[in-house]
Formats: C-alpha cells, sequence, structure tokens
C-alpha cells in the first residue's frame, strides 16, 4: 500500500461544517492527529481510529512541528491511513503547506480537505458579509503572530480598501489599533471581534477601531478570537436598524400590501 496522509480541515467547531469530504477521510483512517481547536464531536466519524492529541496553543505547551512531521511519517510508511485533522482550513494559517510539503519530499503522498475557516464562519454567524458591492470588494485574511515576530505591511493594509480579518490578534490589539491608525484607517472603522465562531458559546462584540482595545476589555474576550475590520462590520446592526423602522409594523402588514398573484 502506498504512503498516503490526509491533510483535513475540521472547520470552526460547529461539526456540522464538516464537508463530506472530510467525513469520508475520517472514516478511512487508521491514525488520527488532531489539533486543540477541534470539536470533539467531529471524532464520531472515525470510533475506530487512534486519536493522537498533537495540539498548538498560543501561550501553552505545544507539540514540537518535527515530531508531529516524524509521527505523520511513521504511521504512513507503516501503510495505515493518517488524517492530520486541523480546526478551520489546514491551509490558512494551519500550517497545511509546509506539512504538505516535508511530506512529498520524502515520498508521501498528500490528500489536502479544505475547511471551513473561522474567519469566514464567525463573520457569517454575525450577519457580516466580507464582501458586499458597494462596501467592499475584497478580503484580506492576515495573522498577527508571525513565527521570525516580522512586522505586516499595516499601511498598506489600512488603505488597501478590503475587510480586514485578523487571526490570533487577541494579545495584540493595541498594537494592531495603532498600526492601522498610523497607516491611515479612519478612527471611526467599524470593528467586530468574534469569540469560539460557529460554537453554541460564540460571542460578539461590535466596537470601531479607535475604542475596540477597552471594548475588549471590557468584554473580557478570550481566545480563540478574530477581528473583522472594515465598514461590512456595521452592516448587520444598519440593517437591524432600517428593518425596526420599516413603514410595516408586521409581517402580516407587508403581506396584505402584496397582489394576490405575488403569494405563492
Amino acid at each position: 500500500m502506498n504512503a498516503k496522509v490526509w491533510l483535513v480541515g475540521a472547520g470552526p467547531g460547529d461539526p456540522e461544517l464538516l464537508t463530506l469530504k472530510a467525513v469520508r477521510a475520517l472514516r478511512e483512517a487508521a491514525v488520527v492527529l488532531i489539533d486543540d481547536l477541534v470539536n470533539d464531536a467531529v471524532l464520531a466519524h472515525c470510533p475506530g481510529a487512534r486519536i493522537i492529541a498533537v495540539g498548538k496553543r498560543g501561550g501553552c505547551r505545544s507539540t514540537p512541528q518535527a515530531f508531529i512531521h516524524r509521527l505523520m511519517l511513521r504511521y504512513a510508511r507503516q501503510g495505515k491511513c493518517v488524517v492530520r485533522l486541523k480546526g478551520g482550513d489546514p491551509c490558512i494559517f494551519g500550517r497545511g503547506g509546509e506539512e504538505a510539503q516535508w511530506m512529498r519530499e520524502r515520498g508521501v503522498e498528500v490528500e489536502l480537505v479544505n475547511g471551513i475557516t473561522a474567519g469566514l464562519a464567525g463573520a457569517t454567524q454575525c450577519d457580516i458579509p466580507l464582501t458586499l458591492r458597494g462596501v467592499a470588494r475584497g478580503v484580506t485574511l492576515v495573522t498577527a503572530h508571525t513565527q521570525d515576530d516580522s512586522q505586516l505591511n499595516w499601511q498598506a493594509l489600512a488603505q488597501g480598501g478590503t475587510t480586514l480579518v485578523i487571526y490570533m490578534g487577541v494579545a495584540k490589539l493595541g498594537e494592531i489599533r495603532d498600526q492601522l491608525l498610523a497607516g491611515g484607517m479612519a478612527a471611526d472603522t467599524p470593528v467586530a471581534m468574534i469569540e469560539n465562531a460557529s460554537l453554541p458559546e460564540q460571542r460578539e462584540c461590535r466596537s470601531d477601531l479607535r475604542g475596540m482595545g477597552e471594548d475588549a476589555c471590557a468584554f473580557g474576550l478570550k481566545s480563540p478570537a478574530i477581528l473583522v475590520i472594515g465598514a461590512v462590520a456595521a452592516v448587520a446592526e444598519e440593517q437591524k436598524i432600517a428593518a425596526c423602522s420599516s413603514s410595516y409594523s408586521t409581517c402580516a402588514d407587508f403581506m396584505q400590501e402584496l397582489p394576490q398573484a405575488a403569494i405563492f
């Protein structure tokens, strides 16, 4: 049997957001190497597999990446179906690219299975469209935490005109605010801070660029959380206000105004 590893995205937390392909890979798995942020409910799809926790969390003791590589290689060369199960999408801040390269250099076949990333799921759960005609024609995903502590081009991000989705930024809210303000972003730019995206315990805090640090502190924002920065972060609230101010006081009033032919 040829050695093979599946790099599978488990999505942001809600087990119903798994893809059918991810479920198929898990059902075939003999060994599953699982990240900390993967919902345990996902493991219902691989009841017979050996589960090995290889999590990485900021500020906590983490499994060395080199050790994870060797584990995958060992089991794959034994002819076992190996799934490396990651929160979100394996290729969006999930080291999927480097793991795939390392395995392929050693003759191991790799198949990547996308998962819904937390930035998308969290925004959707809060009725925030990351792109919207006339408001935001693009979205930029960035991480506030880099391996070599290098700086992002904050000026380009501030003036790019896209919605910013920032991962791993809770500990750097002050720096993010200061850098974007210095880069020319307006102080009243809407911000949504979303904790535990897609899970029952999801929470959101709405603010603006100027006040997001203080508001997050008062809210008690904790990781894992994503930041959505841009005009779209205010869209849901504006729609709620518009709905409340509609001339139709109830749905029944609106239906009475429709032509009968339009009612199915």
